[in-house]
């Protein structure tokens, strides 16, 4: 049965009467089905945090390794500043410098700063 009723369909009753419906109309309101799966259930935060970067990630990781035959042509488009600072906080403090020669410690004193350059030339 394509357009049956599952068991996660309920019917939804609307609250509000269609527009110019008759008072004396058979069906003032209109019954709608409800959304399948677990659309009351926010898989995302509201706010980009650690949390949401976290969620994101994961979501990358499960792809590829569902797919490993599939190649990702871009993941330019996930590089953002909250990605961009969990990466930095996750990093070892007392690590070696980069090739650029800083260190954690001086990349951290103007770190708003060096972030925003990496996502502008991202």
């Amino acid at each position: 049965m394509m357009h049956g009723r599952g068991k996660s369909d309920p019917v939804i009753g609307a609250v509000k009467p269609a527009n110019k419906a008759a008072p004396t109309a058979a069906e003032s309101v209109e019954q709608r089905p409800g959304a399948e799966g677990n659309a009351s259930q926010q898989s995302t935060c509201r706010a980009q945090d650690r949390e949401t970067v976290l969620q994101a990630l994961e979501r990358i990781r499960n792809a590829a390794r569902q797919r490993k035959e599939e190649r990702f042509t871009s993941l330019a488009h996930h590089i953002n500043m909250a990605m961009l600072r969990v990466a930095f906080f996750a990093l070892k403090r007392d690590a070696a410098p980069g090739v650029d020669g800083l260190t954690w410690q001086t990349y951290e004193a103007d770190l708003d700063r060096n972030l925003t350059d990496l996502v502008q030339r991202g």
